[in-house]
């Protein structure tokens, strides 16, 4: 027991080193929006709800970032480790010109026609105009967002996530002030509601862009030489989009399956829909663990595989994964055990805690096939293999967490345990699969990238 537990060194060590700022970053940025909720509420009901739809409106439209910011981190990973400095410049320049690109294109886009989007979701007439203003401010100051993520990945894959973390606790709390400053009207502003949350929020996306742009330029990048950019580097590009393409498929068919699901839960009735949510915020814990050791170890296996080591990158693996099953089923049975007084927090009806608790306890084995999951696929993806991986995503979560989540749930009766336990058999699957697929060594073939260029 000892050994599970005692301070690793070496790369394990790295390893743990990378993955504690991840998870504190990625726990933070939840908070964020737990907060803006929060505050929100004392002044107004609506204010909420039009918030809420802006906000998942945008969380979809910004999974565009995406395609980039995930080939970048793959990319930079492993120029990092192969210490081509030259290669790794021309990743960072071109990808942040083509999010910052895309960025200014889907911010104009949100701005110009932030209105017609709304009403195609059906918005309430009563919650239009705090969303259109919601929408014109937030949306229109995306980009910041764009250039944000492609440098926090950036700083990840050269194993310097403390920075990504810093800004992101900075900006939790001028978040705060900001809210308070300006939704209520203290500190001489005045009172703006919605208006000003979604000033404060663009401001603090702003503050942190800038400062991602200072930590890069100060502590990794000292200059990027133009004459790198001459010819532009577009095989650098292209390689970026040959794993970011795949990825943000997979995004967004999941996106599309939640949807789904959410469909047939609400088929289920009112209190079976209330109970999902605060079950996924209950597990919300769990997976960042999960998601953040497997982030860490794709980061570490990019490194190895550039520097040549892929055998030390297979062992790394499967280290990281006996961690993460442990971590994940302490922190999924802790949840579970003390699930009725969690549950308390939220709710005193008695119907939606007793059925949460069946989907919490299923939820066991669902957090142990996640965990396998998140680990295999993001060390995968780290090494180039993208397309056969989705392939097996996409066609688990649609027969297992769709057709059998519908089956089991609605037509055996079953409810939202039986549901779980279908989500149960989707992650048990895909985990198991790509599990067998990084096992074959398949992609120790592969060559993303050419012979290394030591450059100091």
């Amino acid at each position: 027991m000892y050994r599970l537990f005692r301070a690793p060194r070496g790369l394990r060590g790295k390893l743990f080193k990378l993955t504690g700022p991840i998870f504190l970053e990625t726990l933070l940025m939840l908070t964020l929006g737990v907060v803006d909720t929060l505050m929100l509420s004392h002044h107004s009901d609506n204010a909420v709800a039009a918030v809420g739809v802006v906000n998942q409106l945008l969380n979809m439209v910004f999974l565009l970032f995406n395609i980039t910011t995930t080939g970048t981190s793959v990319m930079c990973a492993l120029y990092f480790g192969a210490k081509d400095h030259k290669s790794f410049i021309q990743v960072l320049g071109t990808s942040l010109l083509f999010n910052a690109g895309i960025g200014c294109l889907i911010s104009l886009m949100l701005f110009l026609f932030g209105r017609e989007m709304l009403v195609l979701m059906d918005i309430r007439p009563d919650l239009m105009p705090d969303a259109e203003t919601y929408m014109h401010i937030v949306g229109g100051f995306g980009f910041f967002q764009a250039v944000s993520f492609t440098i926090s990945a950036v700083l990840r894959a050269a194993n310097k996530p403390n920075y990504a973390m810093q800004v992101t606790l900075l900006i939790n709390v001028l978040n705060v002030f900001g809210n308070y400053a300006l939704i209520f009207g203290h500190f001489g502003f005045p009172a703006l509601g919605v208006q000003g949350a979604a000033i404060s929020t663009s401001v603090c996306r702003g503050v942190a862009m800038t400062l991602l742009f200072i930590m890069l330029f100060k502590r990794l990048v000292p200059r990027i030489p133009l004459a790198y950019f001459r010819p532009f580097p577009f095989q650098k590009l292209k390689d970026v989009l040959k794993i970011g393409l795949p990825s943000a498929a997979e995004q967004i068919s999941y996106d599309a399956s939640q949807v789904t699901i959410v469909y047939f839960i609400n088929m289920l009735g009112n209190e079976y829909l209330t109970a999902r949510v605060y079950v996924m915020n209950i597990v919300i814990i769990g997976y960042i663990f999960s998601l953040s050791i497997a982030q860490a170890t794709s980061i570490c296996t990019g490194n190895l595989v550039g520097a040549r080591k892929k055998q030390a990158a297979y062992l790394l693996s499967w280290y990281a994964w006996r961690r993460s099953l442990l971590i994940t089923l302490v922190a999924s049975t802790g949840v579970y055990l003390l699930g009725r007084p969690l549950l308390g927090i939220f709710t005193e009806n008695q119907a939606i805690i007793t059925i949460a608790m069946g989907a919490l306890l299923v939820d066991v084995l669902l957090e142990q096939g996640r965990a396998t999951v998140l680990l295999f696929l993001f060390c995968l993806r780290s090494v180039g293999d993208v397309v056969v991986p989705v392939i097996i995503e996409l066609f688990c979560m649609w027969f297992f967490a769709v057709f059998c989540g519908y089956m089991f749930g609605i037509v055996f009766g079953l409810g939202l345990a039986g549901m779980w336990f279908a989500f149960a058999l989707d992650e048990c699957s895909r985990g198991a699969v790509l599990c067998l697929r990084w096992r074959t060594q398949k992609w120790k073939k592969r060559m993303l990238i050419k012979n290394p260029v030591n450059i100091s």
